[in-house]
This record gives C-alpha cells, sequence and structure tokens, in this order.
C-alpha cells in the first residue's frame, strides 16, 4: 500500500469519526450540544483537524444529512419490497423514520444545511431517498400529472405530519388514522 493510499484511507476514517460522532451527539444531546470544539474532544483531534475536513458545522450537519438520506433511502426501499401496500409502507416507514431519528431527521429536512435538494448537483444518497417516494408516488399519477411534483406534495404532507407530531401539535394516538386519511385521499380512495 503507498503512503498516499493509506493517508487517504485515513482522512475517510477520521471524517467518518467525525460525521458519526457529530450523529450520536446531536441524537443523545441535540444539535446545540454539537460544537467543533466539542466534536474535537469527542473524537480527540485538534480543531484544525476537524477544520481540515469541513468548513464547520453546517458542513458536517449537511454530511450527517447526506448520510441520513442513503439510511432513509434504504428504509423506504426495504418498506416498498416488503409491503403490498406501497405508498402505505412508505409513509409509515417515512413517519417512523423521523420519529425514531428526531436529530438525524432534523439534520435532513428541518435545519438549514448547504446542500443542493431538487437538483442534479444534489448527492446521490438525496436523489435516492427521493427517488424511493417517486417510486411509491408515481404509479397513481394521471395523464398530464407532473410524478415528480406529485411525489414532492406527499412528501411535504408526510413531512408536515412527522413535524407536527414531534412537536406536539398533533397528538400520536391518531397517526395511524393521519396516515390512512393522507393515503385514501391521495390515491383518490
Amino acid at each position: 500500500m503507498s503512503i498516499q493510499t493509506r493517508r487517504e484511507r485515513e482522512r475517510a476514517e477520521r471524517e467518518r469519526l467525525i460525521v458519526t460522532t457529530a450523529r450520536e451527539l446531536a441524537e443523545t444531546e441535540g444539535w446545540e450540544a454539537v460544537t467543533t470544539r466539542r466534536l474535537a474532544a469527542e473524537i480527540e483531534y485538534s480543531q484544525p483537524v476537524l477544520y481540515s475536513h469541513f468548513k464547520g458545522k453546517e458542513a458536517i450537519m449537511a454530511a450527517v444529512a447526506v448520510q441520513g438520506c442513503a439510511d432513509l433511502a434504504a428504509e423506504l426501499r426495504q418498506a416498498r419490497a416488503a409491503a403490498p401496500g406501497v405508498r402505505e409502507a412508505v409513509a409509515g416507514t417515512y413517519t417512523s423514520f423521523a420519529r425514531r431519528r428526531p436529530a438525524l431527521y432534523d439534520a435532513m429536512f428541518t435545519h438549514l444545511v448547504p446542500l443542493p435538494f431538487a437538483t442534479e448537483e444534489a448527492p446521490a444518497p438525496l436523489r435516492e431517498a427521493f427517488g424511493q417516494l417517486l417510486a411509491g408516488v408515481e404509479p397513481i399519477a394521471s395523464g398530464g400529472e407532473d410524478p415528480g411534483l406529485l411525489t414532492e406534495t406527499f412528501w411535504a404532507a408526510l413531512h408536515g405530519l412527522a413535524t407536527l407530531m414531534r412537536s406536539g401539535r398533533l397528538p400520536e394516538h391518531t397517526h395511524e388514522t393521519r396516515l390512512a386519511l393522507l393515503i385514501g385521499h391521495f390515491t383518490g380512495g
């Protein structure tokens, strides 16, 4: 193994450590606890080492968001493959993800992060997560309807439900009923 290859591998490992530590810290203590100083102490590297990988907290949060989108895409893909009611499975999986991983979900969809969404420049995991939503919605698009816009509307409804329930503005005990209403009306049922 060349020295260059070893250095690249070590750099990638440090970057993974930074992202994983930020994600774990955010999940246990919230994003307010994630600072470059705290991360440097947690991973036992200096702040300049952190800055050699990321420009700051927003860039770290963006890396966490990309990783989260890959996780969400995998869960949505598995739900679509395993369930007969595709939109129901997608809706349930999406809102469950938001409830189980609140800090990760916030990095992905509520905090302002320097990521290009809804463009060709978007990282592959973001496009894949959206693609999994699209695959669940596309079959119900009527002639002339844009499946992408229909998917964005479905996603917005799921995001709204997840966000309002997490904040306590919608009671959790009626969540399944709300999802059934959304699916029923969304599919014309």
